[in-house]
């Protein structure tokens, strides 16, 4: 099964319909860093991530990770050893904090673009994440933490997200 995100407003995964939230920008084909634009194209989905201290362990298939508060996304375009990929908070790499003030990544998932060998500045730290008003994103997909939890019980490994 597959994901489906068909527009601004609407992701589909078998007979379910959510609500969601796209880039600012909407859709694209040429992802850049900090564009505001979702990418376009069908991509496979990471590991759940999670701050275990405000919400509790989901049901799901697939692998959970606790956020920690030393936790961080590489966005840092001069950075080729760490860009797109999963690293530790430090002044000398500009990163997107994951144990963030707000509830956006209590429950997230990286959805797996610019993912192996990634190409500097095509675009970082697209996740499926939690939103609570719709408001548009800086390029990632957002949903209601009711609607996301109901989707991590559907969804497996394999899963895959169609953006178009």
């Amino acid at each position: 099964m597959t994901i489906i995100i068909k527009n601004k407003h609407t992701l589909f995964f078998d007979e379910f319909e959510f609500k969601c939230c796209v880039g600012k920008k909407g859709f694209t084909k040429n992802k850049l860093e900090g564009d505001k634009k979702t990418p376009i194209g069908i991509f496979s989905l990471g590991n759940l991530y999670y701050r275990h201290d405000r919400v509790k362990k989901p049901e799901t298939n697939l692998n959970i990770i606790k956020i920690k508060k030393n936790m961080a996304w590489c966005d840092d375009v001069s950075n080729r050893k760490f860009y797109n990929k999963i690293t530790n908070l430090s002044k000398k790499v500009k990163s997107e904090k994951l144990y963030r003030k707000d509830y956006k990544y209590d429950y997230f998932i990286p959805i797996k673009y610019n993912w192996i060998n990634p190409k500097i500045p095509k675009g970082s730290a697209i996740f499926l994440h939690l939103t609570k008003n719709f408001r548009s994103t800086n390029g990632c997909i957002a949903m209601m933490k009711k609607d996301f939890l109901i989707l991590l019980k559907l969804i497996k490994k394999n899963t895959k997200i169609k953006i178009f």
